[in-house]
């Protein structure tokens, strides 16, 4: 694959270790959290906008730049993530060091593996893309503030900002450089529960929650048993994610609990149905004074493997003699399901491990970094190259 024209390795690196020395993690103020929007607009933008490429900022945070001639379609968008996963337990999580592990080069720190290398590694691309003469048409990259948020709100913000929608889209999320061409879909349920408390020598005073507890889990564990299964995606599950239950006080009956429920959906699927026929299930099982709420959901997503997509990203590769990628489906809920559901063919792909998402020691190799730079970049030329 050719070297970039306006980018080195080295600008790559530091460009990485900048964004993941930065804090934009996941707090209960989501997109809305400063840190976040600071990234995006303190960290990022002052970045692209020093190679005289112009940026736009929507209402939730979400920046997206194009680059092309006006009248041509959006061909491609490349779509990286602000946020990423609290600091927890990572020790130094945003001292963004670079470290040797097995005798690779790595960058160590919170959100690397995730979100933050492949931002890097799409902004290179697409910067360097951003200095061909004559591009045959546009090509967007687009940095939303979600990443942890579990919801499509920010992509449905971004792509409402645009004229017009990109035709195609690599969400750049670290995949082990394998390419995803499909997901499961998530919807939360929360589920409360009414009582009435009584001193637990006299239990019979009382309605207890935790007998409709045991009556929902039940309903649960079978709905989810009976539920449809996708041979590559997996089964549409049901599983509670948690239980709490009130007043928090010794010897009393509990008199409210509230429940939690993750449904993984199939792309086949349609959310506002799986709600209802759950919901219905719920509140047949007991007696108890029941309130099902639909939480926030993401929408599942599969290309086919024959798609004239991943045909394309294949020549492209070819043309490049670049290595052909190996195709998985993921277990994430991503926004894939959503950009599929506005007829935007996407795929996930980028360097990271899902393997280490979310852990204590987040890494990623510079090697990985470094070619799947390049190969984003051989990617925009195979869809937008020069004339």
């Amino acid at each position: 694959m050719k070297a970039f024209a306006r980018i080195t390795d080295d600008m790559i690196v530091d460009w990485t270790r900048r964004f993941a020395a930065w804090p934009s993690e996941q707090s209960a103020l989501m997109e809305n959290d400063p840190a976040v929007r600071g990234f995006v607009t303190d960290c990022v933008r002052p970045l692209i906008e020093s190679f005289g490429i112009a940026c736009r900022i929507d209402a939730m945070g979400n920046l997206a730049a194009v680059i092309g001639p006006a009248t041509a379609p959006i061909e491609m968008a490349l779509i990286g993530y602000a946020m990423t996963h609290p600091r927890s337990t990572m020790r130094d999580p945003f001292a963004a060091d670079l470290v040797e592990i097995d005798g690779e080069t790595s960058v160590r720190g919170r959100g690397v593996s995730e979100q933050k290398a492949a931002l890097a590694a799409a902004l290179a691309a697409f910067i360097d893309t951003a200095s061909a003469k004559r591009l045959s048409a546009r090509v967007a990259f687009i940095l939303l503030t979600a990443g942890e948020t579990g919801r499509h709100d920010a992509i449905e913000a971004a792509l409402s900002s645009l004229a017009d929608k990109p035709r195609h889209a690599i969400l750049a999320v670290g995949t082990d450089m394998k390419i995803s061409l499909g997901n499961r879909g998530r919807l939360d349920i929360d589920v409360t529960i009414e009582g009435m408390a009584a001193h637990s020598s006299t239990p019979w005073e009382g309605r207890d929650v935790t007998a409709g507890i045991a009556a929902i889990l039940n309903v649960a564990q079978r709905l989810s048993g009976d539920g449809q299964a996708a041979a590559e995606l997996g089964p549409a599950t049901l599983t509670c994610t948690a239980i709490r239950t009130w007043p928090e006080a010794t010897h009393t009956i509990q008199s409210r609990a509230l429940m939690i429920f993750d449904r993984r959906l199939l792309p086949s699927e349609d959310v506002d149905e799986v709600f209802e026929d759950i919901a219905s299930a719920f509140r047949a099982a007991t007696p108890l004074t029941l309130r099902v709420t639909k939480g926030p959901h993401m929408l599942g997503a599969h290309l086919p493997r024959t798609s004239s997509f991943v045909a394309r990203l294949e020549r492209a590769l070819a043309t490049a003699d670049a290595a052909m990628p190996d195709y998985y489906l993921s277990h994430s809920a991503l926004d894939a399901g959503y950009l599929a559901a506005h007829d935007v063919e996407t795929v996930t792909w980028g360097p990271g491990s899902p393997k280490q998402f979310h852990t204590d020691d987040e890494s990623v190799r510079v090697t990985d970094l470094l070619t799947m730079a390049r190969t984003y970049k051989t990617v925009l030329a195979g869809f937008c190259g020069r004339k």
